[in-house]
């Protein structure tokens, strides 16, 4: 731990004590990689609604971030102008029209995660579906892009999920949206302990040292990640990897923390072959095997 405070989920309420954590490689090896024998149904089936015309990288990213962070099984659920490119990029997840709602919450309610938003694209539809699902989809949900600019119109829907696990993933520019515009302030985990407090969700927010806070007032800081994954599409990656470890089922507090430091982890070995400068986010994906078989090999103390 580095340090203790209090957050204040209001100016006319009781303050709660948030504790503040380093995450470092020998966390990641006690909470992961415990894999018994199974199969693909055992290992996570996960759905991601993502991508619109212009946007086809980033659910192919996510997709991709998915698979490579052990998923059984990746439903792509995409809009139909563009699901026929997806199914050239994507060869392990599996691309489809999107489906009418009923069955697509069905689907969605059916399964061990969702994620909603890389490249989703805002319109009057997309956002009023976006809403709906996350009021009705039962199992763990994870929100990015255009899935959070959807739900920062209409903050009380996130509101309905206290008692569904939901994790955002906000870059500052998204979390000043959510805040409707209220400066994050110098310190970064007292705002975004704040914020999960207030909504009762897993809030990540990206950049430097990325935050994850949780609303028992647990925060934990990253260690890994460098400059070169400042690139459209990383965010993609990370959502695909939270997806991917809460869909197989491990615990939030586990799983969040643990991909946020696997994704900058997978970043770093990517930036030691192709220099911060020339890294992609495909780069960063191709390194996640690599990042998990060296934390597996690493002491833990």
């Amino acid at each position: 731990m580095i340090s203790s405070a209090n957050v204040c989920r209001s100016a006319h309420e009781i303050c709660f004590p948030i504790s503040t954590y380093t995450f470092e490689e020998k966390d990641l090896k006690e909470k992961l990689f415990r894999r018994e024998s199974g199969n693909k149904g055992t290992f996570g089936k996960v759905h991601i609604l993502a991508g619109s015309v212009g946007f086809t990288g980033a659910p192919a990213l996510a997709a991709s971030g998915a698979v490579r962070t052990g998923s059984g099984l990746v439903y792509l659920w995409a809009d139909r102008a563009i699901w026929p490119v997806l199914a050239l990029k994507c060869q392990s997840a599996m691309p489809a029209p999107v489906p009418p709602f009923g069955t697509l919450l069905n689907k969605m309610n059916q399964s061990d995660g969702v994620l909603i938003g890389p490249g989703l694209g805002r319109n009057r539809k997309n956002d009023v579906r976006t809403l709906h699902l996350v009021q009705r989809v039962s199992a763990p949900m994870v929100l990015d892009a255009d899935g959070l600019n959807a739900v920062s119109e209409h903050i009380d829907v996130l509101d309905t999920r206290r008692d569904r696990l939901t994790v955002l993933t906000p870059h500052d520019g998204e979390f000043f949206r959510l805040t409707h515009g209220k400066p994050i302030g110098p310190d970064r985990a007292e705002a975004a302990s704040a914020f999960a407090l207030q909504h009762g969700c897993v809030l990540v927010l990206k950049g430097h040292r990325t935050i994850t806070a949780f609303p028992d007032g647990d925060v934990f800081v990253n260690t890994s990640g460098n400059p070169g994954m400042a690139k459209g599409g990383s965010g993609d990656v990370l959502s695909g990897i939270i997806l991917s470890l809460l869909g197989q089922g491990i615990p939030p507090k586990q799983a969040v923390p643990s991909a946020v430091w696997l994704h900058g982890r997978a970043g770093d070995l990517a930036a030691q072959t192709w220099g911060e400068y020339g890294m992609t986010p495909g780069d960063l994906i191709g390194q996640i095997p690599a990042a998990i078989l060296q934390a597996m090999a690493a002491p833990v103390d």
